[in-house]
C-alpha cells in the first residue's frame, strides 16, 4: 500500500540513520505532521530475552509520572467493605456474580481495566477465556488482586501501565498522548524504561535492551539509542 502524504511528509522529517535520545525522539514526534485528533505515544522496547521460558518473563506495571492522558474504566470484582470502598475510589463498575453473568451472557466488555479481591477470584476465574486473551485478567503481580481496591483504583485512574513481553521479545507499552509535552512524554517513557529495566530476570543473558523506537498512533517510528535509555 502507497503510504500517505502525511506520512511520506513524516518519514522525510525522520534521519533513517541515526539513533535518538528520548527527549530528540519527543521533540521529533511532536513536530511530525500528526492526524487531527490527540494520538497516543507509544514505545516498543525489543529486549534479549527468551519469553519461551518462564524464567524470562518480563512483566510488571508502573504509575507514569505525567499519566496516560485518558479516561481508564475500571471494573472491580469485591463485595461488602471492599465494593464501597472502591466506589469511593472512583471505580466505575463494582459487583460479583451480577457482573460476571453480564460478560458471559451478553459479551458486555465496556472497561479497560479489572481489579479483584482474593476471594473473588473464585468468579472472576470463570471469565479466563474471555478476559485473557484480552489482556484484563487480573493478576497479583501487577497489583490488580489485591484487599486494597481503593489504592488499585486510584493507581490505575492517574495512569498505571501494565507491560509485557510478546512472543517476539518486545514491550510495547503507552507513554502519554500528543497533547503532552516533549518533556512530560520523554520523563513517561523514561519511567517505563527504568522499570523494565529493574525487571530483567536473572536469566536473561548478553544484551537486554536491543533496539527501541516511539511512534505516535500515525506515525512512522523513531529509532532510539539503548545506550542512552540505560542511562536516562
Amino acid at each position: 500500500m502507497k503510504p500517505s502524504k502525511r506520512m511520506r511528509a513524516a518519514l522525510e522529517r525522520i534521519d533513517r540513520s541515526r539513533l535518538y535520545s528520548l527527549r530528540e525522539a519527543m521533540e521529533l514526534l511532536k513536530d511530525l505532521p500528526h492526524a487531527n485528533f490527540d494520538e497516543s505515544v507509544d514505545i516498543a522496547i525489543n529486549l534479549g530475552v527468551d519469553p519461551k521460558h518462564a524464567d524470562q518473563m518480563v512483566r510488571g506495571a508502573i504509575v507514569l509520572p505525567h499519566g496516560r492522558g485518558r479516561e481508564v474504566r475500571v471494573l472491580v470484582f469485591a463485595r461488602g467493605e471492599k465494593e464501597q470502598a472502591a466506589r469511593e475510589a472512583g471505580a466505575d463498575y463494582v459487583g460479583g456474580e451480577d457482573l460476571a453473568r453480564k460478560i458471559q451472557e451478553e459479551g458486555w466488555l465496556d472497561f479497560d481495566r479489572v481489579i479483584a479481591t482474593p476471594d473473588m477470584m473464585g468468579v472472576v476465574g470463570r471469565l479466563g477465556r474471555i478476559l485473557g486473551p484480552r489482556g484484563l485478567m487480573p493478576n497479583p503481580k501487577l497489583g490488580t488482586v489485591t484487599q486494597d481496591v481503593a489504592q488499585a483504583v486510584r493507581e490505575t485512574k492517574a495512569g498505571k501501565v501494565e507491560y509485557r513481553v510478546d512472543k517476539a521479545g518486545i514491550v510495547h507499552a503507552p507513554v502519554g498522548r500528543l497533547s503532552f509535552s516533549a518533556e512530560q512524554l520523554a520523563e513517561n517513557a523514561a519511567a517505563l524504561v527504568d522499570a523494565v529495566i529493574r525487571a530483567k530476570p536473572a536469566a536473561a543473558k548478553g544484551t537486554y535492551l536491543k533496539k527501541a523506537a516511539v511512534s505516535s498512533t500515525m506515525s512512522p517510528g523513531i529509532r532510539l539509542d539503548p545506550n542512552k535509555l540505560e542511562a536516562a
